[in-house]
């Protein structure tokens, strides 16, 4: 994989880069446990986010439930302290065929790109908890970070422009995560360092897939807003934060040192 090619769009579709603070205290050893967790937990969220996009705009109630049931096991072992499931056994059986089709030229294509995106991202879901319980680390419920709430925040409150805006927030948090994977693989074991390698071409196509659906529910140009939610986004990684996350600012101690 040419990874130099490949994040070359990414870090020039960020306003900033992952400052050398967060990757400084997120390569401690000690960490590894909190952020594999978020990590696994962001990749849910991600699903979640994309079912909540097909269930709002474009599916039936039959399919909006399928859509229910595809997630559920993962919510409730993730926030409900449920049993952990087979996680093979139910990402095999997902599948777009339960979802409508539409005449709409978008809706299909959110449809198309959204389902996917849920099957990688719960596909990631437990290749991170394979690798924690390979290691002993068991699943413990942390808090989120303020990272997609304050994104999120900025959205309009009018349809189509909310649902563009959300597509935006979206690749955001997409291209950061894949700058991120990139930033931090350097400074993990072999078998880390491999595995958030081998997410970069997801993570860098999926926001290409959300700005490219923004733009195509928008029917025109898109410019303002990406660059509008680039200096939202640059600035909730740029300041300083009490919490480490995957997705967080600059630590509080660098931050006033």
């Amino acid at each position: 994989m040419n990874y130099p090619e490949l994040l070359s769009p990414v870090l020039r579709f960020l306003h900033c880069p992952t400052p050398e603070a967060w990757i400084a205290e997120a390569r401690k050893p000690e960490h590894l446990p909190l952020l594999l967790t978020d990590h696994m937990v962001c990749e849910l969220k991600a699903a979640q986010t994309a079912m909540l996009l097909i269930r709002k705009y474009v599916a039936d109630r039959s399919s909006a439930q399928a859509l229910l049931d595809w997630l559920k096991p993962y919510e409730d072992f993730t926030f409900r302290e449920g049993a952990e499931p087979d996680f093979i056994a139910l990402y095999k059986g997902l599948s777009k065929s339960v979802l409508p089709k539409t005449s709409t030229p978008w809706g299909q294509a959110l449809i198309d790109s959204m389902v996917l995106l849920i099957k990688e991202e719960l596909h990631h879901f437990w290749q991170v908890r394979e690798i924690m319980i390979a290691r002993g680390i068991p699943y413990v419920k942390i808090t989120a970070s303020r990272y997609a709430k304050g994104l999120l925040s900025e959205t309009r409150t009018h349809e189509p422009l909310m649902l563009v805006d959300k597509l935006i927030c979206g690749a955001y948090i997409e291209a950061r995560s894949c700058e991120r994977f990139a930033a931090l693989a350097p400074h993990l074991d072999s078998e880390l360092q491999k595995f958030y390698l081998s997410l970069l071409r997801s993570e860098a196509r999926h926001y290409q897939d959300y700005l490219a659906l923004a733009e195509q529910i928008a029917g025109g140009n898109i410019s303002e807003r990406v660059r509008f939610f680039g200096e939202v986004e640059a600035a909730l990684i740029t300041a300083p934060d009490g919490e480490l996350r995957f997705h967080s600012g600059v630590p509080v101690d660098a931050a006033s040192a």
